[in-house]
């Protein structure tokens, strides 16, 4: 048995995403086109004497404006430690170092990423006690976007609030260039704005067929059909101040020649998709702004599929 390893926490972007109606249980019924980047937390596990938790705050400065405290008593990798010995009985104490780097608040899944990592790491280290569906469970449990970071890197159709993953084939090469605002979104609060938006009056017409944007994948980035509702909410109903970050984030990647831009999950990163790397490259320096963080990265199917180290 394993008494120590290593595992990579990647961040997502949303490509697509649109939010159905409000189910009876609190959750919205989503449909989504989830990408893993070559970008994300990192997580060390070692058997020790006693539990030990701690935090390597690794996030890019912003030239001085400080990102807020990362929360450690209410983590999501210590709600899926006690997850995972509460229904299986492994109960080794453990010394956990995150070195967090994804931002919070920012649409890059990185809390749920991390609470997947955790539970393949747990699995690991107690000699696989757990088939897939019961990691697929206990990782419903933590969190709605948790499950598709149980399938380690390329692209998946989601569907559900979030539990119903299906992996598909990953686009063509190209660059993504990410650029956060340097101001977080709240989740909950995001959908508490888009329900009292909509007042009731969702007509639930869904737009493209799922087939239909899968195929899209396939294709040229310029001809992506994608959207995402939370951003043309926030382009309506943020203040000016908001929309005029993002208006001035996305037009920046346009003109630097973006094949596609978009905004992942409920915010506040927006991304560039770029099939000519230098573009891409180009564009990064020029949007690194005081107070914004910008990234260039690529698709996670472009690595090797080892991630647990």
């Amino acid at each position: 048995m394993q008494t120590a390893l290593s595992i990579e926490a990647p961040c997502k972007i949303n490509l697509h995403l649109r939010v159905k109606n409000r189910r009876s249980d609190g959750f919205h019924e989503l449909e989504s086109i989830f990408l893993a980047l070559a970008f994300g937390d990192t997580l060390h596990f070692e058997f020790g004497e006693t539990d030990e938790f701690f935090v390597e705050d690794k996030r890019p400065r912003l030239d001085g404006r400080p990102y807020g405290e990362i929360p450690q008593e209410v983590n999501i990798v210590l709600k899926a430690l006690n997850l995972f010995r509460a229904v299986s009985g492994f109960n080794r104490p453990l010394r956990i170092r995150l070195e967090k780097r994804i931002p919070l608040g920012a649409g890059l899944g990185g809390g749920s990423s991390d609470g997947a990592s955790t539970l393949l790491a747990l699995n690991e280290l107690a000699g696989t006690p757990f088939d897939g569906n019961r990691l697929q469970q206990a990782a419903e449990e933590l969190g709605s976007d948790v499950p598709f970071f149980l399938y380690r890197g390329g692209a998946a159709y989601v569907t559900g609030r979030g539990e119903y993953i299906r992996p598909i084939e990953g686009p063509p090469d190209f660059t993504a260039v990410l650029v956060n605002p340097g101001f977080p979104s709240d989740t909950a609060e995001a959908f508490r704005l888009l329900d009292a938006h909509r007042d009731g009056n969702f007509c639930g017409e869904t737009g493209n067929s799922g087939k239909t944007l899968v195929e899209a994948l396939k294709g040229p980035p310029s001809q992506w059909p994608y959207k995402n509702d939370f951003l043309e909410l926030f382009l309506e109903r943020s203040s000016s101040a908001v929309i005029a970050a993002y208006r001035a984030i996305l037009g920046d990647l346009q003109a630097q020649g973006a094949d596609f831009c978009g905004f992942t999950g409920s915010g506040s990163t927006c991304f560039g998709i770029f099939t000519q790397g230098g573009a891409a490259e180009k564009a990064e320096k020029s949007l690194a702004k005081p107070g914004v963080f910008t990234l260039r990265t690529f698709p996670l199917a472009r690595l090797a599929n080892r991630v647990l180290i």
